[in-house]
């Protein structure tokens, strides 16, 4: 078994749309980012990438790429998961916490959590994803943007 880590955070942009998890999320601002800045699919790309010791997510979608701009996350997410079967992993299982002042995410999480097993290929109860405010400290309390914990278990077949 191998346990991955993964962190990302993204600022407030205007005019852009807020996907979280590959949700559409109605807010007043999107997050900034070369792709879709789904800071949840990011997060969890990176903690497996990191437990199937594969480098990080800029290593394989870097920014400075045109091929990625504005790339839909889910289908990144998609391409890391074929990586991690071909070197002999499966998916155990993720979680994730969201942090972030605002939007409140409590009416998005069931279905954030069935898009992410989709995209993964498991089940919804191997996905879990939760949400919590920085109490107003820092960045994130100023309501400057969102940043994700995640943490996965991939298993060796």
């Amino acid at each position: 078994m191998r346990v991955g880590l993964g962190y990302d955070s993204h600022i407030f942009a205007s005019g852009r749309k807020l996907i979280l998890g590959g949700i559409d999320i109605p807010y007043t601002a999107g997050l900034k980012g070369h792709s879709d800045a789904d800071v949840l699919l990011h997060s969890l790309t990176d903690a497996i990438l990191g437990a199937a010791s594969l480098g990080d997510i800029g290593s394989h979608f870097p920014d400075t790429d045109p091929e990625f701009k504005n790339a839909d996350s889910g289908e990144l997410l998609k391409d890391v998961m074929r990586l991690v079967r071909k070197k002999g992993y499966e998916f155990g299982n993720g979680d994730a916490v969201i942090v972030a002042e605002e939007p409140k995410m409590k009416a998005y999480i069931a279905e954030i959590e069935a898009n992410i097993s989709r995209l993964i290929g498991c089940e919804n109860e191997d996905i879990s994803v939760k949400a919590t405010t920085n109490e107003k400290m820092g960045a994130i309390g100023r309501k400057e943007g969102i940043a994700v914990h995640s943490v996965v278990l991939l298993m060796k077949v």
